[in-house]
């Protein structure tokens, strides 16, 4: 049967937590913590794990972008452990281990999550469909580098795009059979064509800049 969050979780996150999204960037906003959050319930039906820790990771994981962006996982951690109202819903071993899962989500990192719900939130946060990937990656630099021209922000996706995403990059995918598994596959065989994957970076431009 599937499951969703407490509704009085929900009422406390969509009160407190999500409005904080809306001073990151487009590429981190509420558009991209709702598609974690949607992505982590859908998982943790399929694998039996507690839907409303799913919802808490999903909901925190990226809150710490509120400070430097390379300890952001550390951040959002702490923000998670240090908000005492969540002892209205979880043990203080339950908040632990969502600490610990928000703190792995991080696509750089060089091992595995160490619990179920490291793993969930670390494949929820990767939104592999293309079309995504690359519009958060221009979405990204266009924030980031005020003025940047055009020829400069394609450089620095595509050279992004190669070190992440592509057959030798960094990327780790920890549960097995997840229709990520799929989707880069795709993402990688775009990025092997340079000029596919131009044409869509120059498509993709073109409605960002409007």
């Amino acid at each position: 049967m599937y499951t969703t969050p407490s509704l009085d979780l929900i009422e406390y996150v969509e009160q407190n937590i999500l409005p904080r999204y809306t001073a990151f960037d487009k590429a981190h906003g509420l558009a991209h913590v709702s598609n974690v959050i949607r992505q982590s319930i859908e998982l943790a039906n399929l694998s039996g794990a507690d839907i409303n820790m799913c919802y808490v990771v999903a909901a925190y994981h990226d809150l710490g972008l509120s400070g430097p962006r390379a300890i952001h996982h550390v951040t959002s951690g702490k923000i998670l452990f240090k908000d005492n109202q969540l002892k209205r819903w979880f043990s203080p071993q339950q908040i632990i281990i969502m600490k610990e899962a928000v703190e792995d989500h991080r696509a750089s990192a060089s091992r595995a999550p160490r619990s179920l719900y490291g793993r969930i939130v670390a494949e929820a946060d990767r939104d592999l469909a293309p079309d995504s990937v690359i519009r958060r990656t221009i979405q990204f630099g266009l924030s980031k580098s005020s003025g940047i021209s055009k020829e400069e922000l394609w450089e620095r996706v595509r050279k992004h795009l190669d070190e992440k995403y592509s057959t030798h990059g960094y990327i780790h995918l920890w549960m097995q059979g997840s229709p990520n598994e799929e989707k880069l596959k795709e993402l990688r065989l775009i990025i092997s064509d340079e000029t596919k994957l131009r044409n869509i970076f120059d498509s993709i431009y073109s409605e960002e800049t409007l």
